[in-house]
């Protein structure tokens, strides 16, 4: 893996949450991961086994076609430092990362839940 020097001038970030990574030069091995179970019901009532990620979403494998095409490249650094002037980001969340510098392998994953859980209503009861 090419090395090189990453040089960040002003770097302004405001959040960074859940599983997110702010990396400042080169690495071999980027895994980010996030999973969430997000319940919203329209009445406030807990059930006490709230958080169970037992859900297929969070157990399926994740399809990953192979490239069969050819690719060429060239590449040609004349400077060996990465240079950056100013990164201003307001939020970073569920496995995002920031990576100023070079990388041999990435791998992210971000599996979400969502569940609504609202009250029978009325007329939909009668229309039945």
């Amino acid at each position: 893996m090419l090395q090189r020097s990453s040089c960040v001038d002003t770097l302004k970030l405001d959040i960074v949450a859940f599983a997110s990574t702010v990396q400042l030069g080169d690495s071999c091995i980027i895994n980010g991961l996030s999973r969430a179970l997000a319940v919203q019901r329209e009445e406030e009532v807990f059930l006490g086994n709230e958080g169970s990620y037992n859900y297929p979403v969070f157990s399926e494998p994740i399809p990953f076609l192979p490239i069969d095409e050819d690719i060429s490249y060239l590449t040609h650094n004349l400077n060996p430092i990465i240079k950056v002037k100013k990164i201003r980001i307001t939020g970073m969340s569920s496995a995002s990362i920031l990576h100023v510098g070079n990388s041999q392998n990435v791998s992210m994953e971000v599996r979400v839940k969502h569940i609504r859980q609202l009250l029978p209503h009325e007329e939909e009861q009668t229309q039945e």
